[in-house]
């Protein structure tokens, strides 16, 4: 049990035998309001500012239980204290400057991690390097931005380091290293929230045993039956270190094909819906019925644009040979398997893998979430029209309004000033007692 705040030594001094020397694990009993031993185990106290939270902290490692814990919960509070929220004690720690908001949301990111990669990523998040990162780009931005500024306060001078062509290579240096650092976060997005692959196709082209096959266990029901997925079905997995979100959608009918079951034409637009927000989407074919993939060739339209395709032949093991070649698609990777036997399933794993961006090990990636490439994403996009204003030579004010912008998006993956909400939104997501 953890404690955190001001009045821990007073509630160390009523509850322990004796008041522990600061960091010096020390054996005592945990004790009621009547004087009885609740527990027995090691105390450890940790005085501000040297500490997890930079308050007072007290530790108290007993023999565990529930009943043990919540007795000794009752008497912490009995004494002043209070339940902590989700999330509190390292929300404190990034309140008192002992953590900044990206190594804070690596804590959660540690926790939650799904393999050693992502384990790893957030590691090292929480030691600082998504932070350091993010403080030299901001570094460099203020630089530029004062640069920019001093152009247009000294106009009439002849001063080489604020040209236009000089502010051009610095800008561009910029940008460069922002590009580095954005796909570095996409990489950790992938690793830390895991990437989402929609198994899309006709009914019964083999979604479901595909999805079956993936997951290790029979996730999805099977059967000759056209129609059988109504409705999006969901597994979470990891496979060879990379965390998988893997959705099973309802089988696609050809656009023009008029629908008579309601239910089916929800689990249609549940398809078209997940897909819309998928990182990645396996078009499965059946190489029996469909060997000229003509069912992918007429859904092209329907799929959504930006969202990588792989288009998988399946049930190749009934067809074998040169006869299971197929029709490849010119604008999507194509792979043969057999989801019924495990066929070809290697090589789509390290495909998916390669996806992921991380066929060449994660080193260098970093922990990072959503906000944190939306946030990066702006910073881009203002960098980007300041690059075109220098550019035009027509508005130096402008450029100098772009980039103090492009700083304030990229402040925002570690600090959260003057943003309750955001850090409500943050730390609700966190477990108790973190």
């Amino acid at each position: 049990m953890r404690l955190s705040g001001p009045q821990v030594p007073q509630i160390a001094s009523a509850l322990l035998d004796q008041r522990p020397n600061p960091r010096v694990a020390t054996a005592s009993a945990f004790r009621a309001a009547d004087g009885q031993p609740i527990d027995r185990g090691l105390a450890l106290l940790f005085p501000a500012p040297h500490s997890y939270t930079g308050e007072h902290v007290l530790e108290l490692h007993g023999h565990g239980g529930p009943v043990l814990v919540e007795a000794l919960i009752r008497r912490a509070l009995e004494l002043g204290a209070r339940r902590a929220q989700p999330g509190e004690f390292t929300q404190r720690a990034y309140l008192n400057g002992k953590l900044d908001l990206a190594q804070a949301e690596a804590v959660a990111s540690l926790i939650d991690a799904a393999s050693e990669q992502a384990a790893r990523a957030a590691l090292r998040s929480l030691e600082g390097e998504l932070s350091g990162r993010v403080r030299q780009l901001h570094e460099a931005l203020a630089d530029l931005r004062a640069r920019v500024e001093a152009a247009i306060d000294f106009a009439e001078e002849e001063i080489e380091a604020l040209t236009t062509q000089a502010l051009q290579v610095r800008l561009a240096a910029v940008a460069a290293e922002l590009a580095a650092l954005r796909t570095a976060g996409r990489q950790g997005r992938l690793l830390t929230e895991g990437m989402q692959v929609v198994i899309t196709g006709r009914p019964n082209a083999g979604k479901s045993t595909l999805m079956n096959r993936l997951a290790g266990y029979e996730a999805a029901i099977v059967t000759e039956v056209p129609g059988t997925t109504r409705d999006v079905l969901r597994e979470r997995i990891v496979l060879d270190g990379v965390p998988l979100h893997l959705l099973d959608t309802a089988g696609l009918r050809p656009g023009g094909e008029p629908l008579t079951d309601a239910i089916e034409a929800e689990g249609i637009r549940r398809a078209l819906t997940a897909m819309a927000s998928a990182d990645h989407i396996l078009f499965v074919v059946d190489a029996v019925c469909d060997p000229e993939a003509s069912a992918y060739w007429k859904e092209r339209s329907r799929l959504p644009e930006g969202v990588p395709v792989t288009l998988i032949v399946n049930k190749v093991d009934a067809i074998g040979g040169e006869e299971a070649a197929g029709r490849s698609a010119a604008d999507a990777t194509t792979l043969r398997i057999s989801a019924r036997t495990g066929q070809g399933l290697p090589e789509l794993i390290a495909h998916l893998r390669s996806c992921a961006a991380l066929s060449g090990g994660d080193t260098g990636v970093v922990s990072a979430r959503a906000r944190h490439l939306e946030a990066l994403q702006q910073v881009s996009a203002h960098l980007e029209a300041a690059r075109l204003e220098l550019d035009r030579r027509r508005h130096p004010e402008l450029v100098a309004e772009e980039l103090r912008r492009a700083q304030q998006a990229l402040g925002a993956i570690i600090s959260a000033e003057g943003s309750e909400e955001l850090l409500g939104r943050i730390f609700a997501a966190f477990c108790i007692g973190k």
